[in-house]
């Protein structure tokens, strides 16, 4: 048993993902989604979408996966609220501190761990199921086959189908640093859909291309594997995307986890029309480098269907592809030129206005068209048209005994629920006796109803009459309740008060450092800094007895335990009671809720998130203080942040070679492999001067050369 789950950006989306077949959605209020800029759904919305999706047995899961700031706090605990007593299925939720808040706070809501939550390895996993949360949703970089060995007994959710983020999600600050938008909190500008130049020194490698643009994600070839994984959810992506694309997608897998028969070319060729930048089965398949991405369009390029034979002031003549069709208002790009129209009008030879053509068509130049070119389609109105009447029933029986002398009783069943009327209302007939087809005409009578009788079932006398007007009666009765019932799904609402240890350190503040090679840790060492963080194992290796020396594990490992040294600073999720650690900026902290939690699972130094300004900063400690007793904490002061991490070598570059990318705005953001994953730079130092005296000052070197190192530092000692 497998779960179809559809996003559903608006009330539109969400009916054509329940009349196509998901067995759940997705949606976001109008905060805390990670998906800002999609239309999402206001309160009464929500109460709309559960009724309506309960009442076709779909799971409504809601996102707040945004990281939350302190100031958000209650407004973010009252949505959850809110959305319990209202009967949500799950919350998929980002954020540390309000995971494990809201788990102690309502222990009959469930949540899931988001992508964003940077779900790549077994500890997380076991992490979040210790935590009491029932599903994970895998970070998209993870194979099926690395899913499949992680022997945690949680509910695991993979996406199968969509757009893919080129970074590893929750770890991305590209869109936050480059114009204060953060994809962390739902408002990402698709930083990586922009064309960049890349550079080796001076020299050009590629210029002016969608470098960091995947294709999209496509595993319908690869139901068979899907379905005999460990994976329960089956995701699509698309909260941003059309009713069209949700519709038809939804009606692809689902009859694709249903082993019903389709073409699966002609299937394909449609989704092309709707949404196609290229697809790829992506890493959950190990795609290579080279067949997740899309360098020349980050946008859809729909379906080749032909090319253009001549054009003219008035007229664009096109030969259409073995196979291809073009109908009347569907619409085309021109892939060279980029230029696209709707097909108002279609001609044939003799300028006849034609509905459609398979082979030799002409349509009007309204677009000055000025070249032979390559012809897509990127609308199929006739697809559209067969999406807008869908309907999905649900299935019941229906049992009858119309026994003289004796009530009528009938009962309807969806399977859950049962409900009966007994009504005497059963005569004998002189003349004119009720047949069983009557009966079963006027109680199977459903068409208007979200129901459809599937099993009919009577016991009856012969000479009997029974007003066909009682029979309709009780037909909407029993309709009426099955609706109801099934609306308003049952749960227990629960609310707990959650108490609070204190936490209590009495250390002074520090000034730490992260290096990349050893003629920096030599520098940090004779500056006498007191914490100094090493991304080179080997280095570590050699420095480690000084007490000063932690090892700088890379972000989102496949296996964190083994990974881990006698003093670490460590980035991704885990049960860390058994070490010793200090947290990265890239657990996201951005509430005092976060830091609490995290010094409960064995991290007592915490490095706040890179997207707190320097007032959230300040105010952070004194509401830690206030709230929770005292912490250490950790600011990056001075520093490149690493705006991306992506697995694989997606740029082809060399180890630790002198690579740069250049965006449009000529801003310089240095980019390096390290045999694993790419990092990408910020294209500026993060350099903050006015902190509360009691953080540790952080400052990470890249390519600073020694004398470079001693004036920053010096500066703020």
């Amino acid at each position: 048993m497998h779960e179809l789950l559809v996003p559903a950006g608006d009330m539109e989306c969400l009916r054509q993902a329940v009349h196509n077949g998901c067995d759940a959605v997705y949606l976001a209020c109008k905060s805390f989604g990670a998906r800002k800029f999609a239309k999402n759904f206001d309160n009464d919305e929500i109460v709309e979408a559960l009724k309506f999706c309960h009442l076709y047995g779909v799971r409504v899961y809601v996102t707040m996966n945004t990281l939350v700031k302190n100031n958000e706090v209650d407004e973010f605990l009252d949505q959850v609220d809110f959305l319990h007593k209202n009967g949500v299925d799950a919350l998929i939720m980002q954020d540390f501190g309000m995971i494990c808040l809201v788990r102690e706070m309502y222990p009959n809501l469930e949540i899931h761990a988001s992508t964003q939550a940077n779900i790549s390895s077994r500890d997380i996993c076991k992490l979040y199921y210790d935590l009491g949360i029932k599903r994970v949703v895998f970070s998209r970089e993870l194979s099926i086959d690395e899913i499949d060995s992680i022997d945690v007994p949680i509910e695991k959710e993979a996406f199968i189908h969509g757009a893919l983020c080129i970074s590893y999600s929750g770890e991305c600050l590209m869109s936050s640093m480059l114009g204060g938008r953060s994809g962390n909190r739902g408002e990402c500008a698709g930083s990586c859909r922009l064309p960049y130049t890349l550079k080796e020194g001076n020299k050009v490698i590629s210029k002016n291309k969608y470098l960091l643009s995947t294709k999209e994600l496509n595993t319908s070839s690869k139901i068979d594997r899907l379905l005999n994984s460990s994976i329960y959810s089956f995701k699509i992506e698309g909260r941003m995307k059309s009713p069209l694309y949700v519709g038809f997608i939804t009606r692809l897998y689902r009859n694709l986890i249903d082993r019903k028969e389709i073409n699966f070319e002609e299937e394909t060729n449609k989704l092309k029309t709707i949404y196609n930048r290229k697809f790829t089965v992506g890493r959950l398949f190990e795609a290579s480098d080279i067949d997740l991405m899309n360098t020349t369009s980050p946008n859809h390029i729909g379906l080749e269907i032909g090319k253009v034979l001549e054009v003219t002031k008035d007229k664009i003549k096109i030969k259409l592809n073995k196979g291809m069709e073009l109908h009347q208002y569907d619409a085309i790009r021109f892939l060279n030129s980029k230029k696209g129209l709707i097909v108002n009008f279609l001609y044939d030879s003799k300028n006849n206005l034609i509905n459609s053509s398979t082979d030799i068509c002409y349509i009007d130049n309204k677009i000055e068209l000025q070249e032979i070119d390559v012809v897509s389609k990127t609308v199929d109105y006739l697809l559209g048209k067969e999406f807008d009447h869908v309907e999905r029933k649900v299935n019941i029986s229906i049992n009858v005994i119309a026994k003289k002398n004796s009530n009528l009783i009938v009962e309807y069943s969806d399977g859950a629920n049962v409900f009966k009327v007994e009504k005497d209302i059963i005569e004998e007939s002189i003349n004119n006796p009720i047949s069983e087809e009557s009966i079963k005409k006027q109680l199977t009578k459903l068409g208007n109803t979200p129901f459809i009788c599937t099993n009919f079932n009577i016991e009856m006398d012969n000479n009997i009459f029974i007003r066909i007007k009682d029979l309709n009666d009780i037909r909407r009765e029993l309709v009426e309740e099955l609706i109801d019932i099934r609306s308003n799904s049952k749960f227990k609402y629960l609310k707990e008060k959650v108490v609070f240890n204190k936490t209590n350190y009495t250390g002074n503040m520090k000034h730490t450092c992260s290096v990349y090679n050893e003629e920096q840790l030599k520098r940090c060492l004779d500056l006498n800094i007191d914490r100094i963080y090493v991304r080179d194992r080997d280095l570590y290796d050699k420095y480690k007895e000084d007490n000063r020396i932690y090892y700088y594990l890379d972000r989102c490992l496949f296996d964190i335990s083994n990974s881990l040294q006698d003093k670490n600073l460590v980035s991704d999720f885990a049960d860390y009671n058994n070490y010793n650690v200090i947290g990265n900026y890239s657990l996201n902290v951005t509430n005092i809720y976060t830091a609490y939690y995290l010094s409960k699972i064995g991290i007592k130094t915490i490095t706040l998130s890179v997207e707190l300004n320097e007032l959230e900063l300040n105010d952070f400690i004194n509401k830690y203080n206030d709230k929770f007793g005292s912490l250490e904490f950790e600011v990056l002061v001075y520093g490149r942040i690493e705006n991306m991490l992506i697995k694989g070598n997606i740029l082809g570059l060399s180890k630790n070679n002198n690579y740069i990318l250049i965006d449009s705005n000529n801003r310089e953001f240095p980019v390096y492999f390290d045999g694993v994953n790419t990092h990408v730079l910020n294209y500026e130092n993060t350099n903050l001067d006015n902190l509360d005296d009691r953080y540790n000052l952080r400052y990470d070197f890249y390519d600073e050369d020694i004398s470079k190192m001693k004036i920053i530092l010096l500066k703020n000692k």
